[in-house]
């Protein structure tokens, strides 16, 4: 009924996109058709104050924390380390207090690194202390802090950053939920003048690819005292000189101990800096370093973004790129052309499957490039069997990695391959996929989540390719649970480790996103990178999917996939619980 109500809506406004909606819908996939509707006058400005009021309602905080807290083996003090005058302003500090004050959760300390206190703080049951000397910088403030404090855990707070009345409780609560934590972080919005809450940030969960390229922790962060001394007492090269870099170095100390508290944390004034680009280059250059890593190249990114370029071996590995196609030359011919001509990496060959071809000009043109000696063609007369021809062609590369890429893709631009390859090639990383934009260079790929529509989707569909988006999420390298065959890479040993994509029960849908959950299940890591950018002219080598047979087909396969990984409520480490999984759009669930 909901569908069909936004349907004859947007009909009588845009029936192109009714239309569309339609279609997908008749055909199973009702995720893609709610985001050709799904344009909601409940996101607009009044969205975000109308889930605070649903959800944040202290009476109801004030009654569930009380009976929780009374059960709870530990109830762990927290270190609040603030700067002094010289870093925040006396009216900073006073509505820091006051919203102290407010703190569901009582056993709090707060340590002014330089500075006096206000007059009206200074009567906090000796809660409050003024540290002595003028630290200089953040780094000299958190060893003043850390030096001093008597919690289990510090939370750094720069000029401009309030804590949110729950967000000592939500962050005991975590550590209740996980004693062996060493880094806590949270979501975080922005507050005005008139201290009115906007532009909410949900954040995913930890991931070590994405919080390389932006600090998405610093500002709703809690640490461990002994992860963070640890830290800071090993820092020989004055390398952890922020909240970020000393956040990297202690996730990184200890992996599999960080998590993610699913709720707003703090609010950010909007005349607060999140410090430079500059700043957040160096602690990434000098966390890469600590750990060890040579030959990686640091710079800036995109909207604020810190870009890491992996280093290549030299010669760079062998790539066999393997292209299944059926006739449709008038797709095969600039996929080809473009890999041909534009395409930088030095070595690669290209192994056609052609999937029973006919018409002259095709077989004309694949001839002539064999003789050429431009590709190799490997036969298949069986019927469409995506993953049969791509294990097949597989086991027949000479290459040791191989790209499966779809004949309805183009190259952009010519350092794409080079940028699959920088990913591909460390050890840990399972596949690689690109960055794939429709003709009007919306976004059709940036990675998969899993669980969207109770299956898997393609988050930020339609984004504009050049739009920030949900937080430049797009613009930058991250680790994803899953990626698209259309182009992706993976090493040969890696792919027949995990005997490859279903060619029994996913012969055409869901076979890339099983193929991926099976190498995470197997200890690799798959990334999605928008530094490789291709066109991806979408499904139409095989054409429409509306008859009955394939819509049967597409269904029997969606039940595969739900059954096999119980994707049917499954929350993706990218996704969020406040977040709308009906969709494909980065919206807020109302």
């Amino acid at each position: 009924m909901e569908f069909q109500k936004a349907f004859w809506n947007a009909l009588r406004t845009r029936p192109v996109e009714a239309l569309a909606a339609i279609y997908w819908h008749v055909t199973g996939r009702k995720l893609r058709a709610r985001n050709r509707l799904r344009i909601s006058p409940e996101q607009g400005p009044e969205a975000y104050p109308r889930w605070i009021a649903r959800i944040e309602r202290r009476s109801d905080i004030l009654a569930g924390a009380e009976q929780a807290m009374a059960g709870w083996l530990q109830k762990p003090l927290f270190s609040i380390v603030i700067f002094g005058r010289e870093h925040g302003s006396e009216a900073d500090i006073e509505r820091l207090v006051a919203m102290l004050r407010q703190q569901v959760y009582p056993h709090w300390e707060l340590l002014i690194a330089g500075g006096t206190i206000p007059a009206p703080a200074a009567g906090s049951s000796g809660k409050i202390h003024v540290l002595d000397g003028q630290p200089s910088n953040a780094l000299a403030a958190l060893r003043m802090g850390a030096e001093s404090a008597q919690g289990a855990f510090v939370i750094p707070l720069a000029s401009g950053i309030c804590l949110a009345p729950t967000a000592l409780f939500h962050y005991a609560e975590a550590v209740e939920a996980h004693p062996d934590a060493v880094m806590l972080f949270g979501d975080e919005d922005r507050i005005d003048e008139g201290q009115q809450r906007h532009d909410p940030w949900f954040k995913p969960q930890w991931n070590d690819e994405l919080a390389l390229a932006q600090d998405y922790v610093s500002r709703a962060l809690a640490l461990s005292m002994d992860a963070t001394r640890n830290a800071l007492r090993n820092d020989r090269d004055g390398n952890v000189a922020t909240p970020y870099a000393l956040a990297l170095a202690v996730a990184w100390s200890a992996p599999g101990q960080v998590f993610h508290v699913a709720h707003i944390q703090s609010h950010i004034d909007d005349s607060a800096i999140a410090g430079t680009d500059e700043e957040r280059i160096r602690a990434v250059r000098g966390h890469l370093s600590d750990r060890g890593a040579t030959g990686v190249s640091v710079s800036a990114g995109l909207h604020g973004t810190v870009r890491v370029d992996w280093p290549l071996s030299d010669p760079p590995p062998s790539v066999t790129i393997i292209i299944p196609t059926r006739d449709k030359l008038e797709l095969l011919g600039p996929c080809l052309s473009s890999l041909f001509e534009r395409t930088r990496y030095s070595n690669f060959d290209i192994l056609i499957i052609d999937n029973g071809s006919r018409l002259p000009a095709t077989l004309t043109y694949l001839d002539d490039l064999v003789r050429r000696g431009a590709i190799r063609v490997m036969r298949d007369e069986l019927p469409y069997n995506f993953p049969r021809m791509n294990n097949m062609a597989v086991r027949h590369a000479a290459g040791d990695y191989v790209c499966l890429l779809n004949n309805d893709t183009e190259v952009i631009n010519g350092d794409w391959l080079d940028a699959m390859m920088r990913q591909a090639s460390r050890p840990h990383v399972g596949a690689v996929g690109a960055r794939l934009l429709y003709d009007d260079r919306s976004i059709q790929h940036a990675g998969v989540e899993i669980g969207l529509g109770d299956a898997a989707g393609h988050p930020h569909r339609f984004q504009p390719w050049e739009d920030p988006g949900y937080f430049a999420r797009t613009h930058v390298p991250h680790e994803v649970s899953a990626v698209t065959a259309a182009c992706m890479v993976v090493a040969k040993d890696k792919y027949l480790a995990v005997d490859g994509m279903d060619e029994e029960e996913l012969g055409v849908a869901f076979n890339d996103v099983d193929f991926c959950l099976k190498l995470c299940a197997a200890g690799w890591t798959n990334i999605y990178t928008p530094c490789a950018t291709l066109f991806h002219h979408e499904s139409k080598t095989r054409g429409r999917d509306s008859s009955p047979e394939h819509v049967q087909r597409y269904r029997q396969e969606l039940a595969t996939l739900r059954s096999r990984w119980n994707t049917v409520g499954f929350l993706d480490p990218l996704h969020h619980m406040h977040l709308d999984r009906s969709t494909e759009r980065y919206l807020i669930k109302m």
